[in-house]
């Protein structure tokens, strides 16, 4: 397969997955890219052959998309699989797969909440922040708020890590609604949001924080 077809391949899926998902794309018989997400890692090498029990070998064999989980027998981890295969007349000529530890729980760009007496679908650029509340996550947007039934470790898994970043161990923010970082106690910060909200950044997420933003 050529290099900047490959190349054109892994630019068009990472922007259908922005979730951080490992990618691979493969011929007929070898992985010929491979990019490990921080989520997970199949330790998978350009040149190395496609295992048999894998999602990537039986989308091109049964010649159609595949999406399954898969026990720690394949690669020595368990993970999630989509596999796209690449046909010419009908024949695989390779095939893409997005990988992540589980399967997703969202498959939209938003977030239905419960507010007292409704649901309100949320879009990802109108989030604020997201804070762990009872086993529940509270969902803070420009101009709504409310409860989302999954836990905030559950949402991180499947929010696109270019636009939400974990800070602390009760909040996930979204970059794009920060107005303000300023320095805190210990080595943190504070974060003032566009919409006047305050949100902590932590010791453990301090570092990880300013290297994702830049500063």
């Amino acid at each position: 397969m050529d290099s900047r077809l490959v190349s054109a391949i892994s630019q068009v899926v990472n922007e259908l997955f922005p979730v951080e998902a490992s990618l691979a794309i493969s011929d007929d018989r070898r992985y010929i890219y491979y990019q490990p997400s921080r989520q997970i890692d199949l330790k998978i090498r350009p040149g190395d052959e496609i295992k048999p029990d894998s999602v990537t070998y039986k989308a091109l064999v049964i010649r159609r998309k595949i999406e399954e989980q898969k026990d720690s027998r394949v690669f020595g981890v368990p993970y999630f699989g989509v596999s796209v295969p690449i046909l010419e007349d009908g024949v695989p000529k390779g095939c893409v797969t997005a990988v992540w530890p589980k399967k997703p729980l969202l498959a939209t760009s938003y977030l239905t909440v419960r507010t007292m007496d409704r649901w309100i679908p949320i879009p990802f650029e109108a989030v604020v922040y997201l804070e762990a509340q009872n086993r529940k996550t509270f969902v803070k947007a420009m101009h709504a708020e409310g409860y989302h039934k999954y836990n905030l470790t559950e949402l991180e898994f499947s929010l696109p890590g270019h636009r939400f970043v974990r800070c602390h161990r009760s909040y996930i923010v979204n970059v794009d609604s920060i107005a303000e970082i300023h320095p805190d106690s210990h080595s943190t910060f504070l974060l003032v949001m566009k919409d006047g909200s305050k949100v902590p950044v932590s010791q453990t997420y301090a570092s990880h924080f300013r290297r994702l933003l830049g500063f």
